[in-house]
Formats: structure tokens, C-alpha cells, sequence
């Protein structure tokens, strides 16, 4: 489909990375909390434009590195495990929710969308995310140059911007839910820990 292959994997994978609590998370509750639904979608709306920028730079970059050596191709494919196996091991091992404390600080809302957009374009989880996850996911014989990078990029981005608008939705019930269901925060960490270290090591298996 489209120079893409195994795409169940990767709507998989990146929807338990859209429901783990991370920076983005804690951002956009942040926000609902502080100053209510609307101050949440500007968040959203930030956020899910760091993600659009993140496709664009990631599609550009690997379609031609990835496509014209096998070398950068293997070197991509052993960071990508590593920093699979990373996360995999201390989601696993962890034994708190990483929901942090809320803001109470008023802002604009250009304010919370700049500062949605610049949570997401500079968090090196996201970057990594799609360094690691997009070339294997890219058949070997792909013809359409950006499409499929495109494609599976902006798949995530749908996936994420929905899970972020629910948390705008529900995010009292949310943050209460995080913060004090350890037992649900601990099966979490577990199986997300288990999913990525399984994509790891699949990724090490890939070939050009």
C-alpha cells in the first residue's frame, strides 16, 4: 500500500505511544485544568502541529538517505533498536505515573499554542519516534519517494490529535485517573515496556 508495508504494526505502536503520559500529556491537562476546554484545544492544536513538522522534516531527510545507502540505512536501524530497547526497559521498569505536578499560570492563547508547538518539535521522544519507527514501515522497493513517510506520518498525527482531544474532554476525570490509579499506571508502563522492546527487536530483523 503506497511503498508502505506491515501498517497494523505501526497504527499499533503508535497509538500505545499516544496513550503513554509524557510531556505532551501533562501539557494539554495542564491547560484544560488551568483555564478550561478552550485554552485545551489551542494546546491540541499546538501539539498536533509540532507532530505535522516532525513528519515533514523526518520525511524529507530519511526518504534520500535512506534510499540511497545501505550504510545509513543500518546505522538508522541500530539506533532506532536501541532507543526501542531504551524505552521498552524503563517504561518496564518503572514504578510511578509520569504525570507531574499542574500549572496554575494564565496564558494567551497564542501563548499556549506556541508553547504546545515548541513542547512538541523539541521533545527528542517524538524526533526519535518517527527516526526510529518510519524506515521500517517503508517497503524496500518503495516508488513514491515521500508519500508513504507522509502517509504514516500524519496516520500518527490523526491517532494522537484524537487521544489529545479526549483528554481536553475528559481531562478532570483524566488527571485524577493518572495521578492516583497506580495499579493502572503500573499495567501501563508494563505493556507499553513489552510493545517496544518487541518492536526493538523486530526492528534489528529488518533488512533493506
Amino acid at each position: 500500500m503506497l511503498g508502505i508495508q506491515h501498517f497494523e504494526l505501526f497504527l499499533i505502536a503508535g497509538i500505545m505511544l499516544n496513550l503513554t503520559p509524557g510531556s505532551d500529556t501533562i501539557y494539554i491537562l495542564s491547560r484544560s485544568i488551568a483555564q478550561g476546554k478552550r485554552a485545551g484545544i489551542y494546546s491540541v492544536l499546538g501539539i498536533s502541529s509540532g507532530i505535522a513538522v516532525h513528519t515533514l522534516l523526518a520525511a524529507l531527510g530519511l526518504s534520500i538517505i535512506l534510499s540511497t545507502s545501505a550504510a545509513a540505512f543500518m546505522i538508522v536501524k541500530i539506533i532506532g533498536a536501541i532507543y526501542l530497547g531504551y524505552l521498552g526497559l524503563t517504561s518496564f521498569l518503572a514504578k510511578e505515573n509520569q504525570l507531574l505536578a499542574l500549572t496554575d499560570n494564565v496564558m494567551t492563547a497564542r501563548e499556549i499554542y506556541l508553547q504546545g508547538l515548541l513542547t512538541n518539535v523539541l521533545n527528542p521522544k517524538v524526533a526519535l519516534f518517527f527516526l526510529s519507527f518510519l524506515p521500517q514501515f517503508i517497503a524496500p522497493a518503495n516508488p513514491y519517494g515521500l508519500l508513504p513517510f507522509v502517509c504514516l506520518g500524519f496516520t500518527f498525527l490523526t491517532t494522537g490529535t484524537i487521544w489529545c482531544f479526549s483528554l481536553v474532554l475528559f481531562s478532570s476525570h483524566m488527571t485524577k485517573f493518572l495521578r492516583n490509579n497506580r495499579t493502572a499506571s503500573l499495567v501501563t508502563n508494563k505493556l507499553c515496556g513489552a510493545i517496544y522492546l518487541g518492536l526493538g527487536l523486530k526492528l534489528l530483523m529488518t533488512e533493506k
